[in-house]
Parts: structure tokens; C-alpha cells; sequence
């Protein structure tokens, strides 16, 4: 019995969180019939859950799309790409891990920053893309990831931008998709505990020094008062009142 209720609940769980990824795909138009997706899979919960989210959702959808997850070994002591090679089998999806290192030109830890990883694996990834004739590349970035975006931008940058949840590249070449833009972090960890994916053991060598992880703290904080917060933040650059900026 407590297995059928667990059973329905992680079904129930499924439906309402691709309810939310269809929403953001729908409002943003980021599929089109016969797309090939490329699904930046890092091995953790939120690119995983995307991955799984987006095969649910082949079954009815009324796009027909294609999908190929691709893993990018930055040279980390991460979870194996075997590993998730194995667990890709298992699901049935085409998979493919594309390994650089680019530890090896970091004097010390210092060097280590996230635009310089980020950058290296874009750029590894719309390499994959091109080779692999992909029209999407979908990042499992969620609501939180944007709304934190948005204020590092603000801080640090001076600047008022985020992320898109679509955004063409290339001059149409390529288009990236963000199909968890409405999503929160906690739901995803929710729904990723009923979830048979493996342990994600990856860890940057400054992730507990990073400036996202102290706007995340301060949003954290300033949910005690406001519940809405990160919708509110994503919200404010879509309603930019002109006639009150500088």
C-alpha cells in the first residue's frame, strides 16, 4: 500500500513539475517540429531533471524532437562520465562526453573562476552542437539561477540583465533554452529524490567562495519577508518603467 501511495505521489510530482516546463516552453515558443536538442547534462540534479523532464514530455507532445544529452569533463573530480554514460544507456538516450582541461593553464586556484569555466564549457558545447547538427542546446538553469543573475549583474556588473529563457545565437544558427525558467531550486530537489539518477559528487575548487553564493544567501534572507522574492526579481526586468530610469 505505502508503496502504490509513494507510487501516485511521484506521479502526481512528474505531472505539475512538466506543467511548469511546458508553460515556459510554450510562452517562450522554444521548441519547433523536429528539433534536435542538445541537453547540457553537468551530472547534477537540476540538468538531470531537465533531461528526464523533457524525455516525460516526448511522449504527448505535440512537437517531435530529439534529444542527446552531452557531458562536459572540465578535468574536476566529478562524478565518472562512465558512469553517466551507463545511466544515459539505461534511459535510452543518445549521449556523448567531451572532456578538456582547463585546470592545466591555472597557476593557482585564484585563475579558477566561473566566466572562465563557464566560457570554456559553452564553448565546448555549441562546438558539440554544430558537429552533432543540434538546432537547441537547453541548460537546466531554474528560477532561482535567473533571479540570482539579475542581482549579480546589478552588484557587480552595474548593469541590469539576466538570463533568457530562449535566446538565439549565431544568427539563427543556434538557439539556447532554459525549459526550467519557472521552476524553483526546491522543487527540483524534491522531484529529483524519487529520481534513479547517480550520486553527483562533482566540486569546484571555489564554490564556497563564489559571489552567487552570497546573493543566494541574501535572497534567501530576504524570503523571511518577502515569499516572492525571486518571482518579483524575475518579473521586475520584464516591467522596466522607462520614464524612471536615468
Amino acid at each position: 500500500m505505502a508503496k502504490k501511495i509513494d507510487e501516485k505521489n511521484n506521479q502526481r510530482q512528474e505531472f505539475f513539475f512538466s506543467k511548469k516546463v511546458g508553460k515556459a516552453l510554450f510562452d517562450y515558443q522554444m521548441l519547433e517540429d523536429g528539433d534536435k536538442i542538445l541537453v547540457a547534462v553537468s551530472g547534477g540534479k537540476d540538468s538531470l531533471s531537465l533531461l528526464k523532464i523533457l524525455q516525460y514530455r516526448q511522449k504527448f507532445s505535440p512537437l517531435k524532437y530529439s534529444l542527446t544529452a552531452v557531458h562536459v569533463d572540465l578535468g574536476y573530480k566529478c562524478v565518472h562520465p562512465k558512469i553517466l554514460g551507463n545511466y544515459f544507456k539505461q534511459c535510452g538516450v543518445d549521449y556523448e562526453a567531451v572532456s578538456i582541461n582547463i585546470l592545466k593553464d591555472c597557476k593557482s586556484r585564484k585563475d579558477i573562476t566561473c566566466f572562465w569555466c563557464s566560457w570554456n564549457r559553452r564553448k565546448a558545447l555549441f562546438e558539440a552542437a554544430a558537429r552533432l547538427k543540434c538546432t537547441k542546446v537547453a541548460f537546466g538553469h531554474h528560477k532561482d539561477d535567473i533571479a540570482e543573475t539579475i542581482l549579480l549583474n546589478m552588484f557587480f556588473n552595474g548593469e541590469i540583465s539576466g538570463m533568457n529563457p530562449k535566446q538565439v545565437l549565431f544568427k539563427g544558427a543556434l538557439t539556447i533554452i532554459r525549459p526550467l525558467a519557472y521552476v524553483e531550486e526546491k522543487e527540483i530537489i524534491a522531484f529529483a529524490k524519487h529520481q534513479d539518477f547517480p550520486a553527483h559528487m562533482c566540486k569546484c575548487p571555489n564554490a564556497d567562495k563564489t559571489k552567487r553564493q552570497e546573493v543566494t544567501k541574501i535572497i534567501k534572507r530576504l524570503e523571511k519577508f518577502c515569499p516572492n522574492v525571486r518571482t518579483n526579481i524575475c518579473r521586475s526586468i520584464k516591467r522596466v518603467k522607462t520614464d524612471y530610469t536615468l
